[in-house]
């Protein structure tokens, strides 16, 4: 059973210029996804997708593989992430004859998800027989979301009990926090998918589920990682 990661990383960023590769707190910050990737002993191998040759440079020193660089057509605003994993995945077995089952997908911008989150969540994996996600709680309930209607705010989501008007009321929901994915092959290449009708939680913390966009994310996180080290 082959398990590969993948961490993608383009070089064209517009939240936050050359983003991939900044240094935060003394490292790049694809050092971080890298590092906790090669921690983990089911992973076969730990692959850096980009388009970018400093990305690639760099992704080598820290440990990675960079079989290839990334087409131009798969370094677009308008290319997804399942283009980006099926390309490496086609890659691996047309170029090396080498299978993937399954792909542990790392995005490089979650610098506070550590190596104990990624086993967690591949340890969870391991023992389902669906894909795995993580998610955190998320910050603004859906039940108090508004939307304009005529110039009038009115409920995005009706309460599924007019009496739950208070937050602690509601019931707990989540969101993607884009740190860890965890598939297999029949998903990615066959349903064109990460998940489809089935995907299992991986429920991470606030404080380890910061997504760097912009350059408040990038501070916050340099911020956090002072705080306390992963």
């Amino acid at each position: 059973m082959n398990i590969v990661a993948i961490i993608p990383a383009r070089g064209g960023s517009k939240g936050l210029k050359r983003k991939n590769v900044l240094p935060l707190n003394g490292k790049p910050l694809i050092a971080y996804s890298i590092e906790a990737a090669l921690k983990l002993d089911n992973v076969s191998r730990v692959i850096v997708s980009t388009d970018d040759e400093e990305i690639a440079e760099i992704a080598k020193q820290w440990g990675a593989e960079v079989p290839f660089i990334r087409p131009e057509y798969l370094a677009s605003d308008t290319a997804t992430t399942i283009d980006v994993l099926k390309h490496t995945i086609e890659f691996l077995k047309e170029n090396e004859g080498f299978e993937t089952d399954h792909v542990l997908l790392l995005q490089p911008t979650s610098p506070l998800r550590s190596e104990q989150h990624a086993r967690e969540a591949l340890d969870l994996y391991l023992q389902s027989d669906c894909p795995v996600v993580s998610v955190s709680l998320a910050d603004t309930h859906p039940f108090l979301m508004r939307v304009k209607k005529e110039n009038y705010l009115i409920p995005f989501m009706e309460l599924p009990d007019q009496k739950a008007t208070r937050r602690q009321d509601l019931p707990e929901v989540y969101e993607l926090n884009g740190a860890i994915y965890l598939t297999d092959h029949h998903h990615l290449m066959i349903e064109n998918a990460i998940y489809t009708d089935k995907v299992i939680p991986y429920v991470m913390d606030k404080r380890s589920s910061v997504d760097i966009d912009d350059e408040i994310d990038f501070k916050l996180a340099e911020v956090l990682l002072i705080d306390g080290a992963v």
